[in-house]
Formats: C-alpha cells, sequence, structure tokens
C-alpha cells in the first residue's frame, strides 16, 4: 500500500473541494444572511489540512496499484463526506450537532436527499444553496466514477455494461483517455444542468429556486430549497419538466454521450437497458395512477395522472422529489414505489439502486433457471440484445445482488437493534442504501427524529450503496490487506 501517494491525492481532492466553499460564501454576501463566516472558516480549515497533507509528501507521483485506487476511492467520499459537514457544524442557523452535520453532508454528497433539516423555507439562502450544490458535485462525481474510475477498478456496472452488452455501447471506452473522458461527461452533465435550469425557470421558478432545483434534479439528488419538495409550487408544468429531466438523468451519461458525438436520438431505443429502464417506469406509473384513482385517493383521473406519473419516476429514479407525501398513501402504493427505487437508474447514471442493467440480467439469469428445470440438458445462453453474456458477469452479478442483499439485512438488523420500529428501519435502509432519501413510517419526510446510532449506520447505508457495494466492502475483507 502506498500511503504516501495516497496522502497526496487526498490533499490535492481537499485543497480542490476547499473552492466550493466559495459559491456559496458569495450567495452569503449576496443576500446578506450572515452565513458568509461559516463558509470562510470552513474553506480555511479544509485548505490548509489539504496543503499540510500535500506538502509533507509533495514527490510521491508513483502509479497507483489496484489496492491503492479502491482506498481512495472510498477516502474521496468519506473525507469529503465529512469535510462537507463543516458549514453545517460552524452555522448558527440552522444548529446542527456534528451527527446531524455529517449526515446532511454525506447526503447530499452521495445525492441520497435524506435531510434532518426541518424549516427550509426559513434557511438563509446561502446555506440553501449550498446543500444543492454538494448534491451537484456528488451528481458529476458519480458520474466519472462510474463511467472512467470503477471501470479501471475492474468492478461497478459500467465495466460489465460496456463490455458485455451490443448497440452502441460496445466500446471499451467513450474517448482515449480517462481525463478526456471525464470532460466529455463534464460537458453532458453541465449542458443538462443549464437546459433544466431555463426550464424551470421559464415553467415559473425563481431564478433562485431554478438553479438549486436543477443541481438536485440532474443528480437525482431531492433536495429541495423547500419543505415541501416540488409540491411547493403546486405546478403541472413543473412537475412534468422535472419528470423529464429526471428521465435524462437516470440514464446512462455514456450513452448520452455517444447520441450526441453521433448526433443520432434513435441510439437511445438500440440500447436494451434504457429500454428496459423506461418499460419499468412506465408501467410502475400506470399501476401507481390506477391504484391512486380506484382507492379514491384522488378522485379526479388528472390529479391521479400527474400525482402517480411524478411519484413513480421521482422514487423510480431514486431522485426522491415529492408533490405529496407518498409515505400517507395506502400502504400498496407505497411498498410498489419503494420497492421501485430497489431496481433504480441506469448504469453510469446519476440514480442508485441495484441498477437496471444488473436487475435485467438477474432475471433473464432466473428465467433460464426455469428453462432449465424442463430441459436440464440444453445449453442456454444469456443475451442482452443479439450479444451473448458471459458466465464470469453472471457471477459477478449474482455476488454484487449476494453482498447487496447481506448487506441489507444487517443493517436492517443494526437499525432495528437501536430502537426503531420495523417500517422505519426496513425504509431507513431502503432509501439509504438505494441514495433514495425519502422513506416511510418516521421517516417519511424527514430523518431528525432518528437516534445517533441509527444516523451513523445510514451514513454507511448511504457509502455502501454509492460505492457500488463492492468498492467499500472490498477495504473490510482481511485479503485487501495481505501482503
Amino acid at each position: 500500500m502506498q500511503f504516501s501517494a495516497i496522502q497526496r491525492i487526498l490533499g490535492i481532492l481537499l485543497m480542490v473541494f476547499s473552492a466550493t466553499m466559495l459559491p456559496p460564501l458569495l450567495v452569503s454576501l449576496w443576500y446578506g444572511d450572515g452565513a458568509y463566516t461559516s463558509f470562510l472558516i470552513a474553506f480555511i480549515i479544509i485548505l490548509m489540512v489539504g496543503a499540510v497533507s500535500w506538502v509533507t509528501v509533495p514527490d510521491q507521483k508513483r502509479e497507483l496499484r489496484l489496492r491503492d485506487g479502491f482506498m481512495v476511492v472510498v477516502l474521496f467520499w468519506s473525507v469529503l463526506g465529512i469535510a462537507g459537514s463543516l458549514p453545517f457544524t460552524l452555522t448558527v442557523d440552522p444548529q446542527m450537532s456534528l451527527t446531524d452535520a455529517v449526515f446532511e453532508s454525506i447526503s447530499g454528497l452521495t445525492t441520497t436527499g435524506s435531510t434532518v433539516i426541518i424549516g427550509l423555507d426559513e434557511l438563509p439562502p446561502s446555506i440553501l444553496y449550498y446543500r444543492q450544490q454538494l448534491q451537484w458535485l456528488g451528481g458529476m462525481g458519480i458520474v466519472v466514477l462510474a463511467v472512467a474510475v470503477l471501470p479501471m477498478l475492474g468492478i461497478g456496472g459500467m465495466q460489465l455494461y460496456r463490455a458485455e452488452t451490443p448497440g452502441p455501447m460496445k466500446d471499451t471506452k467513450l474517448t482515449p483517455r480517462i481525463t478526456e473522458t471525464a470532460k466529455a461527461l463534464w460537458y453532458i452533465y453541465l449542458g443538462l444542468t443549464l437546459a433544466c435550469t431555463l426550464a424551470y425557470w421559464a415553467a415559473g421558478m425563481s431564478l433562485f429556486d431554478a438553479i438549486g432545483h436543477a443541481f438536485s434534479t440532474i443528480a437525482i439528488g431531492g433536495f429541495s430549497t423547500h419543505d415541501a419538495s416540488i409540491g411547493y409550487f403546486d405546478s403541472t408544468l413543473i412537475e412534468m419538466v422535472a419528470v423529464l429531466f429526471m428521465l435524462l438523468s437516470g440514464a446512462n451519461f455514456a450513452l448520452h454521450f455517444i447520441a450526441v458525438s453521433r448526433r443520432n436520438p434513435r441510439i437511445y431505443l438500440l440500447d436494451s437497458e434504457f429500454r428496459f429502464y423506461l418499460q419499468v417506469l412506465l408501467f410502475v406509473a400506470l399501476v401507481v395512477v390506477v391504484a391512486l384513482y380506484s382507492t379514491g385517493t384522488y378522485p379526479d383521473w388528472g390529479e391521479a395522472f400527474t400525482k402517480g406519473l411524478f411519484q413513480a419516476v421521482s422514487i423510480g429514479t431514486t431522485a426522491g422529489f415529492t408533490t405529496a407525501d407518498y409515505s400517507l398513501w395506502p400502504g400498496f402504493i407505497a411498498i410498489v414505489l419503494l420497492f421501485t427505487s430497489f431496481i433504480g437508474g441506469c448504469a453510469g447514471s446519476t440514480g442508485g439502486g441495484i441498477k437496471v442493467i444488473r436487475f435485467l440480467l438477474l432475471i433473464k439469469q432466473g428465467l433460464r433457471e426455469i428453462t432449465r428445470l424442463v430441459h436440464p440438458s440444453a445449453q442456454i445462453p444469456i443475451r442482452v440484445g443479439a450479444k451473448t453474456i458471459t458466465p464470469r458477469v453472471v457471477e459477478a452479478v449474482w455476488g454484487f445482488f449476494a453482498l447487496y442483499v447481506a448487506s441489507f439485512t444487517l443493517m436492517y438488523l443494526a437499525l432495528a437493534l437501536t430502537g426503531l420500529d420495523l417500517m422505519t428501519a426496513f425504509s431507513a435502509v431502503a432509501a439509504s442504501i438505494n441514495n433514495l432519501g425519502p422513506g416511510l413510517a418516521a421517516v417519511g419526510t424527514s430523518y431528525t427524529g432518528l437516534n445517533d446510532p441509527a444516523k451513523w449506520i445510514l451514513c454507511f447505508a448511504m457509502l455502501l450503496g454509492r460505492l457500488e457495494i463492492f468498492t467499500l466492502l472490498v477495504l473490510l475483507s482481511p485479503a485487501y490487506w495481505r501482503k
């Protein structure tokens, strides 16, 4: 393990991250909300810690090995998550404990969207902006991590997706160099953010709200500048704008890159994962809309349609925006929506969950085993599109699923041990490991009422889900530390 080289990279990351304190500082000065000192102090502390980490090992420029890569990725999210909590800890409004500050920061950076803050409408504008910015920065980090970094470590949804599925994504690299790949993804991400901002603004949001909600929409985050989330605006047009951009952000960003570079929108329909992604969301939306109307929750078809469609896409993509408290809807609808978040977004998107491509392969593998019961000697390949999936990829997907279920179960039991009721514990773990945000029961709108041990467990769950299980758990394995 090259600890000095890892320390150098972490120092650079912290120095770069310190610059993210400057935009909310300027927002604070612009609005005169008095919170600028929190961001100024946070900027100085993070910059100094980063500089000290870097300057003590300036010449450690050796190429990182595989093990070092895992450590850097995990430290990137955990250390920056803790560093991002500084403004929340230092600010007077809202007053937050260390646990709450770290929870809010990690929730933002992992684009989970769970919050411990109540009274968003009365908060200083700079704090509101900072929360949204955290999610936007986390979303960009997620795209680069999923499409450019994790494949280099040999793991992640994009690794099996690009290498093993047909169509426009069969190339092993988007561009020849990782820096060029990251730059290309940055342009796509920035372009979608700008388009979403203008669309929200044109639909009736203030410019401040439009920027803030565009940040969290493209990041599939779910943080809002209002307690009522998107429901605050009471606008069908704004809701449909959100639905469109949530759908785009839940799709593979590498697919966006190919479609834009080739100027061919038909590429989306040629992609098996994207087609399955749309089919799942449309089916869930149909079920929810019919259920909302038939149960009398919304006696008007139009309202049932807009509420049901919005919530199905929001929860299904793991964005977590709300126009109504879905946890208060009939139990069947709430559970259907929560279970949809387990599928999540496409590989290489800012969405959470198991990922659509993995879920698709699990279904195909299950169907193959059923067929084998009838025809034991048959050789039945698993295909996605026209290409056959190798047994190694199927094994990796089942390995991921097994670790996912085991991790979920252990954290569920740990939360129950802290005293939470079973529905709260189940939905809190589901919402955290899937990077969804809102859960059911006591965590339907806020996580404020949870005890501190439960919040720390959920912080781990958020990081575990965002790092696609393997990346974090590999550091806990004895084999990783053996020479």
